[in-house]
């Protein structure tokens, strides 16, 4: 007699199965895709950008042509051609305690992904051993005033699994993906912040030094100027009047020292917490301006590219995709969860029964869970997460808004920074020629001490100026590198590699 039953049942079990798995590949929400690519235009400001900047005398002077669509270099820095900012750098990044913090955040992101992979998408087992001392009351079986002690020995397996019918457990996992990928560019982020304020700070160091040197100067030739006036006042030449006047100009860029020195013990402290050192650590080198040279290229990368190159434009994406998970995720609430549960064993009232023929206890079970009623909270949670979404979108444009921003500022200032340093340069060349003039004259008697005073205050205006407007271009290039995203994706082996 043929048995017909069983192809029957084997059927309906492949039918529930193959029904099951199509169910399962179900995904309620959004499918995120990467918000579209700014217009592929190749400027960044309204105003075409010279092919070149102007040019100065002196290294910090050079003129710098834009490479528009030319790629950054992962170690950007470099380019300064200075060796100790180069080590500076390579010891900060591996030092930083912000550096080691946004690894670490990294590592946490990429944990918690697996751990929710591991519980969700695979079914969980769980042994188990029990022992219990327990008394029955006869009254339950009908039969009062019997009772009975016992000890009870279990040993089971069980497994339960939930299936991801609607695919909220999945969501889950892409919003948690998505959080890695956040992790990572804060990481690349908090590389790129920390390499551009070494070298902002390295350059305000070398400027501030700069500015030290040139106003001991100044004040080393006011004292010698006043010398001279005190010798003509005894001999009768010149009046009280023009030594307090000299008096008074010395002791005014005396006093210029004082916040110039704080500004740079400042810097020094800045620059040795960012490298992860003690501000009391002898090891920090010292900074000048004639040790770093003006790169004479410049790569731009294009608009279309850049919001593939920014950290921040990266991070925001991620954050956007992960909004887009949780409207997955709270819209997969509102629908019916299975899950299946398997339990195998042995029980016995002694040890040595548990393992034996007879022992053996097993259950298989089903469970459906399908929301009625929550007063409107799953609902709500869906709609919060939709206005989530909708923030953190409006949020991106803004980051990528801010990213051209930054970009148009650099461009223009490197052009206006190379046009002020030409400026500043001919008026401290003109200062300084009316300066040597005009003490020819004094000496003379061509002109009144009225008009040495004026020259004096202008080419110790001109000197420091001069200092600042060189700075501001070796400030301004790194700007330029920092806004366009760092060429982290070209870092080389030595560097900490992008995750």
């Amino acid at each position: 007699m043929i048995n017909v039953k069983r192809p029957i049942l084997q059927l309906r079990l492949y039918v529930a199965f193959c029904g099951c798995a199509a169910l399962a590949g179900c995904m309620v929400g959004p499918d995120y895709r990467t918000p579209p690519a700014p217009p592929a235009d190749t400027t960044y400001t309204a105003a075409p950008l010279p092919e070149q900047t102007a040019s100065a005398p002196g290294a910090a002077g050079l003129p710098q042509r834009f490479a528009p669509g030319q790629d950054i270099p992962g170690e950007w820095w470099a380019l300064f051609h200075c060796e100790p900012l180069d080590g500076l750098i390579r010891q900060a990044l591996t030092n930083s305690p912000n550096i080691v913090a946004a690894q670490a955040a990294l590592r946490q992101a990429r944990e918690n992904f697996s751990a929710q992979a591991g519980g969700t998408l695979l079914p969980s087992v769980d042994a188990q051993l029990g022992a219990t001392r327990e008394k029955l009351n006869g009254i339950a079986f009908g039969q009062p005033g019997v009772s009975e002690e016992f000890n009870l020995y279990n040993a089971s397996v069980n497994v339960s699994y939930k299936l991801d019918i609607f695919g909220g457990a999945r969501r889950e996992l892409e919003a948690l993906h998505a959080q890695i990928d956040y992790q990572n560019y804060q990481l690349q982020a908090a590389y790129l912040a920390l390499t551009a304020n070494i070298v902002t700070a390295a350059v305000k160091e070398a400027s501030l030094r700069a500015q030290i040197e040139a106003t001991e100067r100044i004040a080393s030739d006011e004292a010698d100027q006043l010398g001279v006036l005190g010798q003509q006042f005894d001999l009768g030449g010149v009046s009280r009047t023009a030594v307090l006047a000299q008096q008074t100009l010395l002791a005014q860029t005396r006093a210029t020292l004082p916040p110039l020195r704080q500004s740079l013990d400042q810097v020094r402290h800045q620059l040795a917490v960012l490298a992860g050192m003690l501000p009391s650590d002898p090891a920090l080198p010292e900074f000048r301006l004639d040790m770093f040279s003006l790169p004479e290229t410049l790569p731009v990368s294009l608009p279309s590219t850049l919001v593939r190159q920014r950290p921040d434009i990266l991070a925001a994406d991620a954050v956007l995709h992960q909004a887009s998970a949780q409207i997955g995720v709270a819209t997969a609430a509102l629908y019916p969860q299975i899950t299946l549960s398997a339990s195998y064993g042995a029980e016995a009232l002694a040890p040595s029964q548990v393992f034996k023929p007879g022992s053996t206890i097993w259950s298989l079970g089903a469970g459906l869970l399908q929301p009625v009623f929550h007063g409107g909270q799953l609902s709500a949670q869906k709609r919060a997460a939709e206005a989530a979404y909708e923030q953190a979108g409006a949020q991106y444009r803004e980051t990528v808004l801010l990213a051209f921003q930054n970009v148009a500022d650099s461009l223009r200032a490197l052009d206006h920074d190379a046009i002020g340093l030409r400026a500043q340069t001919d008026a401290w060349r003109a200062a300084s020629d009316s300066l040597d003039l005009t003490r020819g004259q004094y000496r003379v008697g061509g002109v009144s001490y009225l008009s040495l005073l004026d020259a004096q205050r202008q080419y110790q205006q001109t000197v420091t100026s001069l200092a600042q407007a060189q700075a501001s271009r070796y400030a301004d290039t790194a700007a330029l590198f920092q806004a366009l995203g760092g060429g982290w994706w070209n870092a080389p082996p030595s560097a900490p590699p992008p995750h």
